[in-house]
């Protein structure tokens, strides 16, 4: 049995056999590299997915990415991103981190992996950062943006990109039932029935609902989001924009903690996720412009 007691210098060891004691050369250098610690931002159309997540049965975002960058890294890459989208979702700036021995530069990164997607995925940065980042659990708030359509006949063009409702919506009505959720509470009134969250407390930092000609725009940030949250909260928002409900109803159901009492989930189609919040330590500039699509 041979153990190697210490390193003496560069390749060279200490090692013991038996009762002899002798130098072994072990190029474990050579074979061993460093590893580095990529954050990327990435834009993509979920209309065609089942969602972010990497999944067996079906084409997820993370799938098409991973396998783009494994090509460009020449060995396995495996993304952590800053929050899971479900499927008709689509990102303006999603955040991943990912670790590899691949010597690239950010155009090889950039240019490698999207000549190897479909055309509604796109990476649009990657850029070094420092091994304690992590795209999910150092941010410290994530932004959404809802869209929703508010013409008499939907959209031909716009009908994968925002949501629809025909009757006149009163935006200001909307958002000021939205104030209510500002601060930290308990959203079990939004919360799906399939969410895992261990704690149902979140803490909603800037919620408003705007309009810019016929499309309506709900605007959330929060310091993390129960599973199809924003979506529930837009759809009992509608609700009241229309005028089939009002103030009292919303402010009933936010209260009630039940999610039975509220709306219906909002459709997939209208939702963004615009981007994640990190400390200024780790040195990641947002370059993520919210959606309007275009004053219609």
């Amino acid at each position: 049995m041979v153990r190697c007691l210490s390193r003496i210098c560069g390749c060279k060891f200490l090692c013991l056999r038996g009762d002899s004691v002798y130098y072994a050369r072990l190029c474990i250098s050579e074979t061993v590299k460093p590893l580095t610690r990529y954050a990327a931002g990435i834009e993509y159309a979920g209309s065609a997915y089942c969602g972010w997540q990497r999944q067996s049965h079906c084409d997820a975002v993370q799938t098409y990415l991973e396998s783009a960058l494994s090509y460009v890294a020449d060995e396995a890459v495996e993304l952590t991103c800053a929050g899971r989208t479900d499927a008709g979702v689509l990102a303006v700036e999603q955040v991943a981190h990912f670790d590899s021995s691949a010597v690239r530069d950010q155009r090889a990164w950039v240019m490698g992996a999207n000549c190897r997607m479909p055309r509604d995925i796109r990476i649009k940065w990657v850029t070094p950062v420092s091994d304690e980042f992590h795209a999910r659990y150092s941010a410290a708030a994530r932004a959404y943006r809802y869209l929703v359509l508010n013409t008499e006949v939907p959209s031909a063009v716009f009908h994968q990109t925002c949501a629809w409702e025909f009757r006149p919506l009163d935006h200001q009505a909307m958002h000021d039932c939205a104030q209510m959720l500002l601060g930290e509470h308990d959203f079990s009134s939004f919360r799906a029935a399939g969410c895992q969250a261990k704690s149902v407390h979140r803490n909603v930092q800037e919620i408003r609902v705007s309009r810019r000609g016929n499309m309506v725009l709900l605007d959330i940030k929060a310091n993390a989001f129960l599973y199809h949250m924003v979506r529930n909260i837009a759809g009992s928002l509608i609700k009241v924009g229309s005028g089939q409900q009002d103030a009292t109803w919303f402010e009933q159901v936010f209260q009630s903690r039940d999610r039975r009492q509220a709306a219906m989930t909002a459709p997939a189609c209208g939702l963004y996720f615009v981007r994640a919040f990190y400390p200024e330590s780790f040195g990641l500039a947002s370059q993520a412009v919210a959606p309007i699509l275009i004053d219609i």
